[in-house]
């Protein structure tokens, strides 16, 4: 019989636990091992427990999720999933090593429910498969050596604003961190840049806000209509499909329809796929960690049409799904370890 996922549930509500509990044990790859009603009792039953994966409310009494988040994983890599209504500490977590998160439902509606278990069920599967990734002590600013190269590299690009290149980034299953790690070594002379991260709604407008306080270039959630221009990256809002269309001698962005492609709202192939017609050769396509297929076929389309592509190595993913699957079907131009990216979209730009 194949291995059950060993599953344990971290949450202080006794109705929700139970709920989770008795929804989740219904699914054959898993099995419950256990659950803890706070940090304290977590900390003393993971020994005894040994789970294979921990899903993990943000909020609870005493030590939150994120206190006992960061006191776990250097010691205990095992992979998480955040339960959370809406609340920016959850990119607090993610940073701290957790794999993914999913919003809490409205107990009160049995569509949220249903939905909530499905994305659940997915991410868990997802991150039995993850590599935990373990910060290293204290905050990451900005790399200075690599921001004095950014800035050296990036002024002559000043005068050539009006060239049209345009930076497409697709993410999923580790990508918080990944986007940060491209994004932080920019300098504010960086053509316009395009993202999209597998996110629900309400969350991409504070990871904008988080991105925006963490790095020299302008960040913000895409409104509908956004015009891009140099130093300005634009975040695809959850629950809507972004595209780059021309606008006169620039571009802007469409943000319309809420239908998944792909299983996703907002899909990377989408936003690939309209930088592929739109920008052309003079687009640079990066596909970074995340599971299943989301952004490959977009990226062979941009490389066909000129674009140069990068891929996120096996070794630095989270989870290598779609940086694979682009690379198994000929996407991808040069794959790159994560730390490596900005200095190959440079190389780019300086030719």
């Amino acid at each position: 019989m194949e291995h059950k996922i060993r599953l344990m549930i971290i949450d202080d509500s006794a109705v929700y636990r139970n709920w989770l509990m008795t929804n989740i044990s219904k699914d054959e790859r898993f099995e419950i091992v256990g659950y803890a009603t706070d940090a304290f009792d977590a900390r003393k039953k993971i020994p005894v427990l040994k789970p294979d994966i921990l899903t993990l409310d943000i909020e609870m009494p005493g030590m939150s999720g994120l206190d006992f988040l960061k006191e776990l994983l250097p010691t205990n890599p095992l992979p998480v999933i955040l339960v959370s209504s809406l609340n920016i500490k959850v990119f607090d977590a993610l940073a701290a090593g957790a794999v993914d998160f999913v919003r809490k439902p409205d107990m009160g509606s049995h569509v949220s429910q249903e939905s909530f278990l499905y994305m659940l069920i997915n991410k868990l599967l997802t991150a039995a498969q993850s590599h935990v990734r373990i910060p290293s002590a204290g905050p990451h600013p900005p790399s200075t050596a690599a921001g004095r190269l950014s800035d050296r590299m990036m002024s002559q690009f000043k005068p050539k604003a009006a060239d049209g290149t345009v930076i497409a980034i697709g993410a999923s299953t580790g990508g918080t961190e990944a986007i940060l790690e491209v994004l932080k070594q920019f300098s504010p002379h960086m053509p316009g840049i395009v993202i999209t991260q597998h996110m629900p709604a309400g969350f991409t407008a504070m990871y904008a806000e988080r991105l925006n306080r963490l790095c020299r270039l302008e960040v913000r959630e895409a409104k509908n209509g956004d015009r891009l221009h140099p130093g300005l990256a634009l975040l695809a809002p959850g629950g809507l499909q972004m595209r780059l269309v021309r606008m006169g001698a620039g571009y802007a962005v469409q943000c319309l329809g809420s239908e998944k492609v792909g299983g996703h709202c907002p899909s990377v192939d989408v936003l690939f796929d309209s930088v592929a017609l739109t920008v052309r050769e003079k687009a640079i396509g990066i596909l970074l960690t995340g599971m299943g297929a989301d952004g490959a076929a977009g990226l062979l389309r941009m490389r066909k049409n000129g674009a140069f592509t990068i891929g996120q190595d096996k070794g630095t993913c989270v989870v290598y799904g779609m940086p694979m699957e682009a690379q198994k079907i000929g996407a991808v131009c040069v794959q790159s370890p994560l730390q490596s990216i900005p200095q190959a979209v440079l190389n780019r730009l300086s030719k």
